[in-house]
């Protein structure tokens, strides 16, 4: 009986620790992070980038869609750098970030924005690289998105329009010969 008793007590003991000890080997879905917008973010000490993307029609001018929140005491000047994907030079821009937690934000419509030159295509990934100050930067492989979703419409750049020039032709003026003057008949006194 006692034999009975521990043997039936053994396999609730195992069914439990079975159906409850799954914990141990799968890993759990809430301690991973995952971006909840098409953007991606990074931290750069006290300066971090969030929601970082790409917006293009092409892949030859994008408008970086970003926010930097800076958490230090004053404005920091963010080193925005990319490689050109026609030239292959890296190309440098800085953008403020106000500080005391605030939050700028570039690409908004109407707001300011930070064009990238020859990027890929819509539908990629691209290398940015963020860094302020002293602080070690960081790549961030930014998504690349057109402008088919209805949240993105309108924030695509356009490229500025080369100027035409017009020529109309105008008449130049042909000087005229002036009159000459007829010789008027003098008289001589005869001699």
């Amino acid at each position: 009986m006692r034999a009975r008793f521990a043997a039936s007590v053994l396999v609730v003991a195992l069914v439990g620790f079975g159906t409850a000890g799954c914990a141990f080997i799968t890993p759990q879905a809430t301690t991973k992070i995952i971006e909840a917008s098409d953007g991606v973010n990074g931290d750069l000490g006290a300066v971090a980038v969030r929601n970082a993307t790409l917006i293009s029609e092409d892949g030859e001018l994008a408008s970086l869609l970003v926010s930097f929140v800076n958490t230090s005491d004053s404005t920091q000047q963010v080193l925005v750098q990319y490689e050109d994907g026609a030239t292959g030079e890296r190309v440098n821009q800085k953008v403020s970030a106000a500080g005391n937690g605030a939050i700028t934000s570039f690409g908004a419509e109407g707001g300011e924005q930070i064009l990238l030159e020859n990027v890929s295509a819509p539908g990629s990934l691209f290398p940015v690289y963020f860094q302020y100050g002293d602080e070690e930067g960081k790549q961030i492989m930014v998504p690349v998105l057109n402008t088919s979703l209805p949240e993105y419409s309108g924030l695509a750049p356009t490229p500025s329009p080369t100027p035409t020039v017009i020529i109309t032709p105008t008449a130049v003026p042909v000087p005229t010969p002036a009159a000459t003057p007829e010789p008027e008949p003098t008289t001589t006194p005869a001699e």
